[in-house]
């Protein structure tokens, strides 16, 4: 990546860059296997907030520094501190909220680049992401059981509109860890690759998506959101539909077609 001015976010435990067309958001604690502190929850939606008003940035990518994980978990160092109990988990929440808000509201295509660990809120962070592509040595679990905790409704529906119900009891009542080969027969990532073709094939897809019509894949990323919902929003899913086939992008298209050339969209 190039310089976007390679920013700093929670005292450089979040970074962010922007090239070409794709943005970079790097978990930056190696040391505690990126463990997400509550400061960079606050520094990933403030990346998020960026991002999405850069016309410039279509498709994200979330990592993790370091080979050992994507992200871990929570960082259980703050524990004791901020989550000893019920209430304190609440005011726990509403502190992170905001990024794990930002992150599924997100309205631009998010992959996820994962190696090593990603379990618990890690995982969770990779579920909200529209597309996960895993290095074949990283582990998946959600150790929820093993530390006496419970995880609430948005993360445990997303597991379970991945895997399905008996897959997403599996994990929850056994905290066992999972191999990349097991979580993408499941269905909780959508591929396998070797270590050292990781980035390639993650940047490989970001190319793809960013020189895609954006205003197609705002539709197609929010609509197949409204079919997961017990009762989907028509009249928004008509409306997207409709604003792609009166955009200048649509018209674009179907000049460079005839052309025999390859488009180029502007997002309008």
């Amino acid at each position: 990546m190039t310089d976007y001015a390679k920013m700093t976010f929670a005292e450089g435990k979040m970074l962010a860059e922007v090239d070409d067309g794709v943005g970079l958001i790097t978990f930056n604690q190696p040391a505690k296997r990126n463990a997400m502190s509550v400061a960079m929850w606050t520094g990933m939606s403030e990346i998020l907030d960026l991002f999405e008003a850069d016309a410039s940035v279509r498709v994200v990518i979330l990592t993790g520094a370091g080979p050992k994980a994507f992200v871990s978990g929570a960082d259980i160092s703050q524990f004791e501190s901020q989550r000893s109990n019920a209430d304190a988990q609440v005011e726990y929440d509403r502190l992170t909220s905001a990024g794990r808000d930002r992150l599924a509201g997100f309205p631009k295509p998010v992959i996820a680049r994962i190696r090593g660990f990603c379990l618990g809120g890690g995982l969770g962070i990779a579920m909200q992401a529209d597309i996960r592509i895993a290095a074949v040595d990283s582990e998946f679990g959600i150790p929820a059981a093993r530390l006496g905790i419970g995880y609430g409704l948005g993360m445990t529906q997303k597991l379970v509109d991945l895997v399905g119900p008996a897959h997403a009891k599996m994990m929850l009542f056994t905290g066992k860890r999972i191999d990349a080969t097991e979580a993408a027969r499941i269905g909780l990532i959508n591929q396998v690759t070797t270590d050292e073709d990781l980035s390639d094939v993650v940047v490989e897809i970001a190319r793809q998506i960013a020189d895609n019509a954006p205003l197609s894949i705002l539709a197609g990323k929010q609509i197949v959101a409204e079919t997961l919902k017990g009762t989907p929003d028509r009249a928004l899913a008509d409306s997207l539909v409709a604003t792609c086939f009166d955009s200048a992008d649509y018209r674009e298209g179907r000049q460079a077609f005839m052309e025999k050339r390859a488009p180029k969209f502007v997002g309008r």
